[in-house]
C-alpha cells in the first residue's frame, strides 16, 4: 500500500538549544486513520507544524502521497487539509463565506466552490448557520466549521490537531460518527488528541512522541498487546455476605479487590479469559449486572510508555 505521510529524521531545532523534534521517523499508509499520541511539549503540533507549512523543519524528509515538500510544496499541500486547536478563520464572515474563501484560496470555480461548500455544511450540521457571522457559532459549531474548511478542496488527506477539545460529549460522538464515514470513504485521517478512550475507538494504527522523539508505533491491537493484565471494575447484582473470602480465594482466576458491597474489581493477567472469571463467580453466587474497564487501555499504554522515558 502506498504512503499518505513518510517523515524520516524529521528534526527542529529553535535558538537557544532548544530541540522540538530528534529525528522523528514515521508512515501513515494511505487510507489510515492515525493517532499522535503524546504529552503537551512532546513534538505534535511541531510535527504537524511541519506538515503544513507553518513550521521550517532544521533537518529531515517529509513526503506527502510522494511529493517531497522541499521539492514541491503547493503540489503536497493541496492533498491535505489542517484543522489546527485555535479558531483561526475570519470570525466577521458569514458561515458560508469562510468555506467559498478557503476554496478560492485552492483555485476552485465559484459554482463548485459553492457546491462543496452546502456539502460539509450539511454534513456537518451547520446548514442552518450558513448566513449568519461565524462569530455567533456556538464553540462546537465553530470546531465543526473548521473540520468543513479543512475538507471543502477535498483533500485525501485530513489532519486533525485536537479536534474535539473543550467539545461536549453528544457533539463528541457525532464528530467520531461523520469522520468513521470520511475515513471509511478513502479519506486518511491522522489525528491528536489527549482522550485516548478516543483514538482507541476511531484509530487503527499509533504513534506516541515523547521529548521529540516516537517511543512507540504500530497497530492498536499490536500496542495494547503489550499490556500485561487489565483491570476491570463489575457491577453486582446483589450485596454478598460472603464477600471477603470470595475477594481472598486463592483459586481465582484472576486477583480481586472489594470496592463496597456490590463492586468488585479484577485484574485479569493477558491470557486468561473473562468467561473463566464469570463462570468461577457464577458458582460461587455472584452474578455480574454490568462490567467496565477501569482505565482505558491506550491510555495505561501511554503512561507506561511516557514516564519510562522520562524516568530513563
Amino acid at each position: 500500500m502506498s504512503s499518505a505521510v513518510e517523515i524520516e529524521g524529521l528534526r527542529k531545532d529553535y535558538p537557544g538549544g532548544v530541540q522540538a523534534l530528534s529525528g522523528v521517523s514515521l508512515r501513515v499508509e494511505e487510507g489510515d486513520f492515525y493517532a499522535l499520541l503524546g504529552p503537551n511539549g512532546a513534538g505534535k503540533s511541531t510535527t504537524i507544524g511541519v506538515l503544513s507549512s507553518l513550521v521550517d523543519k532544521t533537518a529531515g524528509v517529509v513526503r506527502i502521497f510522494g511529493i517531497d515538500i522541499d521539492e514541491d510544496f503547493p503540489s503536497a499541500k493541496r492533498k491535505l487539509g489542517v484543522v489546527p486547536q485555535e479558531f483561526n478563520f475570519n470570525q466577521f464572515e458569514m458561515t458560508r463565506d469562510v468555506l467559498i474563501t478557503q476554496a478560492g484560496y485552492y483555485g476552485l470555480p465559484a459554482r463548485i466552490a459553492g457546491e462543496r461548500a452546502d456539502h460539509y455544511l450539511r454534513a456537518l450540521g451547520l446548514w442552518d448557520k450558513r448566513y449568519l457571522p461565524s462569530r455567533s457559532l456556538s464553540g462546537g459549531m465553530k470546531r465543526r466549521l473548521m473540520i468543513a474548511r479543512a475538507l471543502v478542496h477535498a483533500p485525501p488527506l485530513l489532519i486533525l490537531d485536537e479536534p474535539t477539545a473543550g467539545v461536549d460529549i453528544e457533539l463528541r460522538r457525532s464528530m467520531w460518527e461523520y469522520l468513521t464515514q470520511l475515513n471509511q470513504a478513502g479519506t486518511t485521517i491522522i489525528l491528536t488528541t489527549h482522550y485516548l478512550e478516543e483514538a482507541e475507538l476511531l484509530c487503527r494504527n499509533v504513534g506516541i512522541i515523547d521529548q521529540g522523539c516516537i517511543v512507540e508505533q504500530g497497530s492498536v491491537k499490536s500496542l495494547l498487546s503489550q499490556l500485561d493484565s487489565e483491570v476491570f471494575v463489575l457491577d453486582l447484582e446483589y450485596p454478598l455476605e460472603t464477600l471477603p473470602s470470595v475477594v481472598l480465594a486463592s483459586d481465582a482466576p484472576a486477583p480481586l479487590i472489594r470496592i463496597d458491597d456490590t463492586t468488585l474489581e479484577a485484574s485479569l493477567p493477558r491470557g486468561k479469559s473473562l468467561n473463566d472469571l464469570f463462570a468461577w463467580l457464577s458458582a460461587r453466587g455472584v452474578r455480574v449486572v454490568s462490567m467496565k474497564n477501569k482505565t482505558n487501555r491506550l491510555e495505561e499504554l501511554f503512561v507506561r510508555k511516557t514516564s519510562m522515558r522520562g524516568r530513563a
